[in-house]
């Protein structure tokens, strides 16, 4: 009797949901969700106006910003320039609406420089585009003014400012030339161009600095680049050129960037030597995203993130001194989502929450927009949605840094159920298990749901429940559960119903299970996992490793399923390593259920690394260091090894002598000794057990031993020479390792051989290889004691082994006499003279320059070495008169001059060429004739014909000198020859002609006239 009355209601359920079409239809009058597909959607953006410069000088004339919308029906379009619409009127003689896009036709920018956004609309609503900037680009000239010369001593810093011209944007880049374009000035460790100012920088000027220099400001945006006038850059030589401390003239400011943006930080200091370049980060290690760039004057950081915050250093060091400069790094952050809307559609009726969550520093301010008008509201939440709240919304993030959008488009909507989108399914589960059946019909406001088997209504029972969402959940599933089930759904806008079924299948079984394994590394393992299951139903098999899957098509180099049926799901770990050491978990799954069954791999191998490496002591020689024990991966650590590498071999690691020597498993503390002073070290430990040596623990942080006085002392004493009564003594300095201390340089003594007391100077430049005693008592080439030791802070080292050196030699005090000469050409001369008697001479020098034309100080020179007493001297100009002087010189300097002699150069040779005008073959022949060369004024008189006969394509052959203007040359079968023919003067040899024979054969290496073949017939004639 109790079956009669849920009977009656299901039929009642039934009759319900079989009423007329009309009873399903929508209310008249309210929009069709589904009819409605064809309604389309509100406008999406796939392309926005970006930011744009212009260059002024462009010779496109017009700018065109883009927007482009995807909608259904197409979107309408509108531009708003700082916040006022647009007139794009066709009559509009600059505005111009293509597509979407806006075409600004010959921008002018008092008109059009502003910020632009585009507004995309149909009839489901309006979106408004992230703005865009026009601005327009300039590079004006540099001024025209006069670029004053800038004089430097030799060794002095230089500063040349480029001052570039007025600009827009400001992002120029500046490279200098010297003296003409494309010589572009190479950057160095002693020369840099700053990217911020443009002006040059040289630490140290040399002679080879002298020049004009030129900056050049380039804008990549607007692609021009502008020269400066000329700076001219004189050095003033210096006899003795001085050494200055480091001085830093570039020095970065407080800067603020972006989170993933680059940075440059720009360091450079002037000084000799020239000054190395070091950076560091305050309390901390430099970001690892850094790299240092020109020798060490700028430090770039790529991707900059919020954790590179901080005080950053840069400090200038030379011999003689040191430089610091620190600013403070702030890294702020363009807005991001953190959360953020997007498109949905809402149950009329219902409460509806939009959210948007963004960040940034500073933090970003949120406002809404919906179709493109500002919502006076913090958040958006509906109580309960009415049609008139559909629309394109969007939420806007904005700080300092810039803007982000989120659009998104909000439907409210009313309708029947329909099970149309989504109906009932075939549904499997299996026995003893658990199945939901899920009912989830199209329908607003939400539906009723009531649940049949068949003919009967189910209700909620302790193996049955129906969900909030309509969902049917069985437990415990028996095969009496199998059969047809029927969702009937209703609001107050019509019903619906849907009809699946449910098959009851096997339960899955793991049958046999994985074990416990142990290995070491390098050894094989084997997990082993059968399963039974429902013979309707295909298994898998998936195994993880600490919950994480294990992919074995990845990772095949380790693992390796076994086939053996389609029920065995063995899985073999080869080769293991530490890392492949957890909880392996095998799942046997078919589409219907699952079963797990888990087993542990213990791995055994080498310890891991060793933690928290520091320096807890130091001395001069030693450091105790502490360290944190790492993992013994099963078998116990037997001794620990320590490597260190100093600051001198920083790509060297080397083992560490240690007290005690051999470091036991269960220490974590050591001696290293055996260290060098005033050195920076890192050290590293590595463990090591049975089964081999781990991993080197992460470095320490750099530490310097305490200083303790030098021990090496100087090599390669030696000294001498230089000028009168000067002694100078030169060694090879000491290597910076052995420096030992800071306040590093030398004390030099040196005594008379014939004396008892040594006088003793100071030298602070560790990098010093010379000193120079002057005194006027010291006699010419008198012998000398020398002996060298290095001082430091903390003490004195040993004297370098004695040497003995000689004091400078007087200078020359004769001067070479008989002094005679003659022109050998236009440009040559040869001169000879007594010598000077004296002992003391190391060579001679001859100075000659033109009588009127020329001053002593632009003289040509010619250094004879030795004792010659003759020279030739060439590259002088034609029928001028020169004066020439002879001295002595050795180390000490120059004697006096000789008396000055008088030499006229010969006139220069002819210029013009003899002009072959015929040749003729004779048997074995060929005879050349050429016209005579008529010489200018200012040109020696021809004395003759010099003829080279060679072979084509060698320097060398015969030369034969006439008086004539023909010859006769033998020929050669089968190879070409030259035929070159110039006249002969006193003044040299003049210009030449040239032509080419081969066999019977003859080429002109210039055309013959018809005029030049009749004198050649005559010519021949007689003959």
């Amino acid at each position: 009797m109790g079956i009669m009355p849920n009977l009656i209601l299901l039929l009642f359920l039934l009759l319900l949901l079989s009423g007329s079409p009309a009873d399903t239809s929508m209310h008249e009058g309210e929009p069709d969700f589904y009819r409605d597909e064809a309604a389309g959607y509100g406008p999406v953006f796939e392309e926005q106006p970006l930011d744009t410069v212009y260059p002024e000088e462009s010779p496109e004339d017009k700018i065109t910003m883009s927007c482009r919308a995807r909608a259904n029906p197409p979107a309408a379009y509108k531009w708003k320039l700082d916040g006022v619409e647009i007139d794009l009127s066709t009559e509009h003689k600059h505005y111009k609406l293509s597509e979407g896009n806006l075409v600004i036709s010959k921008p002018d920018k008092s008109l059009h420089e502003g910020r632009y956004s585009c507004l995309a609309s149909n009839t489901l609503g309006t979106v408004v585009s992230q703005e865009a900037s026009v601005q327009f680009g300039y590079l004006d000239l540099f001024s025209s003014e006069e670029r004053e010369s800038v004089y430097v001593k030799e060794g002095q810093g230089a500063v040349l400012l480029c001052a570039p011209p007025p600009h827009y944007p400001a992002d120029l880049s500046f490279r200098w030339i010297l003296n003409e374009f494309p010589t572009f000035i190479p950057l160095d460790k002693r020369r840099f161009v700053s990217q911020i100012t443009g002006n040059l920088y040289i630490s140290k000027v040399e002679a080879s600095d002298s020049g004009n220099y030129s900056c050049i400001a380039s804008s990549a945006s607007i692609s021009k680049s502008v020269f400066s006038n000329y700076i001219p850059l004189i050095p003033l030589s210096e006899r003795s050129i001085r050494k200055y401390p480091a001085d830093l003239n570039v020095k970065f400011p407080d800067t603020t960037t972006l989170a993933g943006h680059n940075l440059t930080l720009e360091c450079f200091a002037l000084g000799n030597p020239v000054p190395e370049i070091r950076w560091k980060k305050m309390n901390g290690e430099l970001p690892p995203n850094h790299e240092v760039r020109m020798s060490g004057a700028q430090l770039h950081l790529y991707n900059v993130r919020p954790e590179d915050e901080g005080t950053y250093q840069c400090e200038a060091v030379n011999s003689k001194g040191k430089d610091y400069h620190s600013a403070q790094l702030s890294v702020e952050a363009f807005p991001e989502w953190v959360e953020h809307i997007s498109s949905a559609e809402g149950d009329l009726g219902s409460a509806y929450k939009m959210s948007c969550l963004a960040r940034g520093k500073p933090e970003p301010s949120i406002r809404w927009l919906k179709n493109g008008n500002l919502l006076d509201r913090k958040e958006m939440a509906f109580s309960s949605l009415t049609f008139e709240d559909s629309g394109m919304y969007q939420c806007i993030a904005e700080n300092p840094h810039g803007v982000i959008f989120a659009n998104a488009e909000l439907r409210v909507f009313a309708c029947a159920p329909t099970f149309e989108h989504n109906p009932l399914k075939h549904a499997l589960a299996p026995r003893n298990g658990r199945v939901v059946m899920e009912c989830r019909p199209k329908a607003a406001p939400k539906p009723k749901v009531t649940w049949s088997k068949e003919t009967e209504l189910l209700s909620n029972s302790s193996r049955m429940f129906i969900w909030e969402d309509g969902s049917l959940e069985i437990l415990n599933v028996t095969r009496t559960d199998e059969g047809r089930y029927t969702c009937f759904a209703y609001n107050d806008r019509g019903k619906a119903n849907s009809t699946g079924s449910l098959t009851v299948t096997d339960s899955t079984k793991i049958t046999l299970a994985p074990s416990n394994a142990d290995v070491k590394v390098g050894e094989n393992a084997l997990m082993e996992c059968n399963a039974s299951h429902d013979s309707s139903l295909d298994i898998t098999f998936i195994w993880s490793l600490d919950g994480r899957v294990i992919d074995l098509d990845k990772d095949s180099q380790h693992y390796e399923r076994t086939l053996n049926g389609s029920s065995d799901g063995e899985l073999m770990i080869k080769n293991a390593q530490l890392k492949h050491a957890g909880i392996y978990t095998c799942t046997a799954q078919t589409t219907v259920d699952n079963v797990t069954s888990s087993a542990s791999l213990v791995v055994r191998g080498p310890p891991g690394a060793p933690a928290g490496v520091r320096v807890m002591d130091k001395s001069d020689k030693s450091a105790m260091l502490q360290w944190s024990r790492g993992a013994d991966n099963h078998s116990p650590i037997s001794k620990y090894t320590i490597q260190y590498r100093d600051s001198f071999s920083p790509a060297v690691w080397r083992n560490a002598t240690t007290s005690p020597p051999d470091i036991e498993g269960n220490a974590e503390t050591a001696t290293v000794v055996d260290l060098v002073p005033w050195t920076d070290y890192e050290f590293r430990v590595i463990a090591t057990n049975t089964l081999g040596t781990g991993a080197p623990s992460i470095p320490s942080r750099k530490e310097k031993t305490m200083p303790a006085s030098p021990v090496v002392a100087p090599s390669d004493v030696g000294g001498g020479g230089g000028t009168s009564r000067e002694l100078t003594i030169t060694w090879t300095p000491v290597q910076e390792q052995y420096y030992y201390g800071p306040s590093f340089g030398y004390i030099v003594a040196f005594r008379p051989r014939t004396g008892v007391e040594w006088t003793q100077v100071t030298v602070s430049d560790p990098q010093a290889r010379h000193y120079v005693h002057k005194d006027p008592s010291i006699a010419p080439a008198t012998e000398f004691i020398v002996k060298i030791q290095a001082y430091n802070s903390k003490g004195e080292g040993p004297y370098s082994l004695p040497k003995t050196i000689v004091s400078a030699q007087d200078a020359p005090t004769d001067a070479p006499g008989s002094i005679d000469g003659k022109a050998l050409s236009a440009t040559e001369a040869m001169v000879w003279w007594f010598p000077i008697t004296q002992s003391n001479i190391d060579g001679y020098q001859v100075k000659y320059w033109r009588k009127q034309e020329d001053s002593e100080g632009g003289a040509q020179m010619v250094v004879l070495m030795g004792r010659e007493n003759y020279t030739r001297v060439d590259g002088m100009k034609p029928d001028s008169v020169y004066l020439l002087e002879i001295r002595g010189f050795n180390s000490a300097g120059y004697g006096p001059a000789s008396e000055r002699l008088e030499i006229h150069t010969k006139k220069q040779p002819p210029g013009q060429a003899p002009r072959i005008i015929g040749k003729k073959m004779k048997g074995k022949t060929v005879n050349v004739a050429w016209e005579h060369v008529e010489t200018l004024a200012n040109e020696a008189p021809v004395d003759g014909y010099k003829v080279l006969y060679r072979p084509q394509g060698q320097p060398g052959g015969k030369l034969y000198m006439t008086k004539w203007r023909h010859i006769e040359l033998p020929l050669y079968d089968n190879e070409t020859y030259v035929v070159e023919v110039r006249a002969y003067t006193e003044g040299g040899d003049g210009a030449v002609s040239q032509i080419f024979i081969t066999g019977g054969s003859v080429m002109a290496s210039q055309p013959l006239c018809t005029l030049g073949l009749l004198l050649v017939a005559l010519l021949c004639l007689n003959l």
